[in-house]
């Protein structure tokens, strides 16, 4: 299979995953915006490996439990979040609020790996997968903190500096800055930099040498008075789970 093969595989199931609803071959070429013919190998690939069914003759078609069982199985296994999840899961306990746990991804950017929502009604919502800019995001910037100097100087000219609020650091020196002053607080904050209503602070954690960061998001308006103590608990989970 070429890297151009898998990636329309992706796109198909991602695809189902937002309209929620079966396909007719002629949608889901409408919705990729490609030809029919395109579509229909891989449509009969799918069907036959038991990933996709008709739900009805010419009613169109839908992933079946395979495709979830499958990714039930990875997630059990990865390393990483089986590390973490009781962790996490004491978090969003103690705090009320969404919990996320991000890497560097490409070098530029921080991917969510997984996410622990809010039971609240008005909560803080993403998707493990899910990209974010490092400069208005807490994990990024948290990862960007534990770069060493020279590291840092580098990767900062080459990021966009986006702004998404009035809020929005968009210098590399008024970031570095507030690097610095994250880490004497002791929490790495987004209060409104990516989006107008949300906030979150993060931490770094080192996990078999490689770096990750843990949020804790929300409203900004839960979030922002408890700063002080969410960070506190944020960082002795983090230091607790180093040391297992």
């Amino acid at each position: 299979m070429n890297v151009k093969t898998a990636l329309r595989v992706i796109e198909i199931i991602e695809t189902f995953a937002r309209e929620r609803r079966a396909l007719s071959l002629s949608e889901l070429a409408r919705l990729l915006a490609v030809p029919a013919s395109s579509c229909l190998a891989l449509i009969r690939t799918l069907t036959s490996l038991g990933y996709l069914y008709e739900t009805a003759r010419r009613q169109g078609y839908y992933p079946t439990g395979r495709l979830l069982a499958m990714a039930q199985q990875i997630a059990r296994h990865d390393p990483v979040l089986d590390r973490v999840h009781g962790t996490m899961s004491e978090l969003r306990d103690a705090t009320g609020e969404t919990i996320v746990i991000g890497k560097l991804h490409d070098g530029t950017a921080v991917v969510y790996l997984d996410v622990l929502e809010s039971p609240h009604a008005i909560r803080y919502i993403a998707t493990a997968g899910e990209r974010r800019e490092l400069h208005a995001n807490s994990i990024g910037k948290a990862l960007l903190a534990a770069m060493d100097d020279a590291e840092r100087a580098a990767l900062l000219p080459r990021l966009p500096f986006q702004g998404f609020t009035p809020r929005t650091l968009t210098t590399p020196e008024t970031l570095e800055a507030n690097l610095r002053q994250s880490r004497e607080r002791g929490a790495y904050v987004n209060l409104s930099e990516s989006m107008p209503d949300v906030g979150a602070l993060a931490w770094p954690v080192r996990l078999s040498g490689e770096c990750y960061a843990i949020s804790i998001a929300g409203p900004v308006y839960r979030i922002e008075p408890h700063l002080e103590h969410y960070a506190a608990i944020l960082r002795a989970a983090c230091a607790s789970l180093e040391k297992t």
